[in-house]
């Protein structure tokens, strides 16, 4: 194996020319990296697998001796996942190498055919090891940006929204999960908090069903805004709806429901000590009904 380290050492820059020649248009991906950034990628990992291969071997790519390869491969794995490489393409940067080490060990041991596959079969293995090193380092890495994606589209799907003073609007559209309620309900109480509300709507218009799970999700998200000091309407009960959740027997007695958004929003200014009136125009008809800040609110 010494002498796998020292064949490999020896032809470096014929090895580095023909692995960067042999890659491929696919793993080169000039449109994601430039050929000098991949040039010092290639070089740093052979002589992190040289020094590996020396101090430890080829056969435990797990021995302290590829320390410095399994960290570079890890990094460069994550970092090209977050670039947009796809798996085989991170994996064919490690496997592309076979060839041109090949080439060296055929040309080192040209009179010897019995240390030429003793050494290729040991080059094969430690590549593909290494290999499958990186796909795990990709995977992992896409799964944690995958992760991330999925919190932030929680966050950007159930948004707060303050109607009035003292009055919150909480649209939800699609399936109430336990991981969304957590982002729903802390997502509620933050903005209850932050705008001191007496009152929150709980619009569930986009939600395509209500089973027992969604209910009691709901249940959990309105206790708890009830113990910051909140009362929570919910709207946008469909028939439908209204028919599962009695055919399933949820109890929502102490919950007040609406059909429309508007109504709970006509409820809840009610409740506030506010109310909303027609302005007459300018030739003494009625203009139309104006809501939000152009309303002219009337306090008790």
């Amino acid at each position: 194996m010494s002498d796998l380290a020292e064949i490999i050492s020896k032809n470096e820059e014929q090895i580095l020319k023909e692995w960067i020649r042999d890659m491929g248009k696919s793993v080169q991906r000039a449109d994601l990296m430039s050929k000098v950034e991949l040039d010092d990628q290639c070089r740093a990992l052979l002589k992190a697998v040289v020094t590996g291969v020396r101090v430890s071997g080829a056969s435990d790519i797990e021995a302290a001796g590829w320390n410095e390869a399994r960290d570079f491969l890890q990094s460069i794995s994550s970092s090209r996942a977050r670039q947009g490489f796809s798996p085989a393409e991170v994996a064919t940067f490690v496997l592309s190498l076979k060839q041109p080490v090949f080439a060296a060990i055929r040309n080192a041991h040209v009179k010897n055919q019995d240390q030429v596959f003793e050494a290729i079969w040991a080059t094969t293995e430690m590549l593909d090891h290494l290999a499958l090193l990186t796909t795990e380092s990709y995977m992992a890495a896409r799964e944690e940006i995958i992760s991330r994606q999925q919190q932030e589209l929680l966050e950007l799907s159930t948004p707060v929204v303050k109607l009035w003073d003292g009055i919150l609007a909480l649209p939800i559209i699609g399936t109430l999960d336990s991981a969304r309620t957590q982002v729903v309900m802390e997502n509620l109480l933050q903005t209850v908090v932050a705008t001191n509300s007496r009152y929150a709507i709980i619009d569930i218009t986009g939600v395509p069903t209500v089973d027992t799970l969604v209910a009691q999700h709901l249940l959990k998200t309105i206790t708890a805004a009830r113990l910051m000091g909140a009362e929570c309407i919910i709207s946008g009960v469909r028939p439908q709806i209204a028919q599962t959740i009695v055919h399933l027997g949820i109890n929502l007695e102490d919950v007040i429901t609406k059909a429309r958004l508007s109504d709970a929003f006509a409820l809840a200014l009610e409740r506030s000590g506010r109310m909303v009136t027609r302005r007459t125009g300018a030739a003494g008809a009625p203009a139309p009904i104006l809501a939000g800040p152009l309303a002219r609110r009337q306090e008790d």
